[in-house]
């Protein structure tokens, strides 16, 4: 069993939210919520038993999940960025962390998330 078990899932289109639960399931993690917009995701967050994320850069209305990375990383809660391509800017105090490009598939979320875990 992973030792990062319950991830939280942001992501503002539901069609890859879902698939990211069901790959998550596939993985034998658990969701351990799933949030659309920064104030939604911080609420998770703050209500605990969150092990990893997995952010969406640019989320709807011109979000971006720059307070949800900063939260994660001051509760030290390892967290994937998901960007759609090169237009997307990676936050300066961000730059290091994995990223996991889209299109997802199964083996690079498994690969994004077995990388925290180690």
């Amino acid at each position: 069993m992973p030792a990062l078990r319950n991830i939280l899932i942001v992501e503002d289109e539901p069609l890859i939210a879902m698939m990211l639960e069901d790959f998550l399931d596939a993985l034998d993690r658990k969701v351990a919520g799933s949030a659309d917009n920064v104030a939604a995701a911080l609420e998770l967050i703050d209500a605990g038993d969150v092990h990893a994320a997995i952010l969406d850069v640019n989320l709807r209305a011109g979000e971006q999940s720059w307070p949800i990375a900063d939260r994660l990383a001051e509760l030290n809660i390892p967290f994937v960025l998901a960007t759609g391509g090169s237009g997307d800017t990676i936050a300066e105090n961000h730059r290091g962390r994995p990223v996991l490009s889209k299109p997802f598939t199964m083996d690079g979320v498994e690969k994004a998330l077995n990388g925290l875990d180690g």
